[in-house]
C-alpha cells in the first residue's frame, strides 16, 4: 500500500508542476510520467486518465484537510474553519485556477460543485438550528458559495483568503441584520 501511494504522490506532483508550466488541455499522461519516470501503465493502474488524477489530487488533498475537523462548531469557529478551506485553496492557488478552467465530461469543475454542495448543505442545516432545510434553499445558498470561491480561485491574482472569508463574511451578516430588521418591521406594523 506504501508504495502505492508513494507513486501516485509521484504522479500527482507531476501533474501539478506540468500545470503550473503548461495549460491542462496541452499536457498528456506521456508527460505526466516522464516527469516523474514513471511508465504509462504505472499511471493507469491508478487513474482512468488525466482528468481522474485532477479529481483524485482534490480528493486526496481535501479530505486530509477535513479529516481532524469537527463539523459541529459554533458561529465564530465556522468563519475560522472556512478560512482554513481557503487558505488551502489558496495555498493551490494555480493548480485549482486551472484545474476549474477545464471544461466538458469529467470537469474539475462538476466535481467541486458534486462534493462541496452536501459540506455546504450541512453547515446549512446547522445555521438553521439543525432543521431539514428544504432543495430550493441548499441550492440558493449552496450555488452563492460555490460560485462566489469559484469566481475568487479563478481571479489570476485572487485576494488572500482572510481578505476573501472577511469580504464573505460582512456580507452574509449585513444582508441577515437587514432581514432581521425588515422582518421585525413587518410583525411591528399595524395591518
Amino acid at each position: 500500500m506504501a508504495d502505492s501511494n508513494i507513486t501516485k504522490r509521484a504522479l500527482a506532483a507531476s501533474l501539478k508542476e506540468l500545470m503550473m508550466e503548461q495549460p491542462f488541455d496541452k499536457i498528456n499522461v506521456a508527460q505526466i510520467c516522464e516527469r516523474c519516470n514513471m511508465n504509462r501503465k504505472s499511471f493507469y493502474y491508478h487513474f482512468k486518465d488525466k482528468y481522474d488524477l485532477v479529481i483524485v489530487i482534490f480528493d486526496t488533498e481535501f479530505i486530509e484537510l477535513l479529516k481532524h475537523e469537527n463539523l459541529s462548531i459554533s458561529y465564530r469557529e465556522h468563519w475560522v474553519f472556512i478560512e482554513k478551506i481557503c487558505g488551502y485553496f489558496y495555498q493551490n492557488h494555480s493548480f485549482y485556477r486551472k484545474a476549474l478552467q477545464i471544461k466538458g465530461q469529467n470537469s474539475f469543475s462538476d466535481h467541486f460543485q458534486e462534493y462541496m454542495r452536501p459540506f455546504i448543505a450541512e453547515r446549512i442545516s446547522s445555521l438553521f438550528g439543525g432543521e431539514q432545510v428544504d432543495e430550493f434553499t441548499l441550492d440558493f445558498f449552496g450555488d452563492a458559495v460555490i460560485c462566489t470561491m469559484e469566481r475568487w480561485l479563478r481571479t489570476k491574482e485572487c485576494m488572500p483568503p482572510e481578505q476573501f472569508v472577511e469580504k464573505v463574511k460582512r456580507l452574509t451578516e449585513k444582508c441577515a441584520h437587514f432581514i432581521c430588521q425588515e422582518m421585525s418591521q413587518m410583525e411591528q406594523a399595524p395591518f
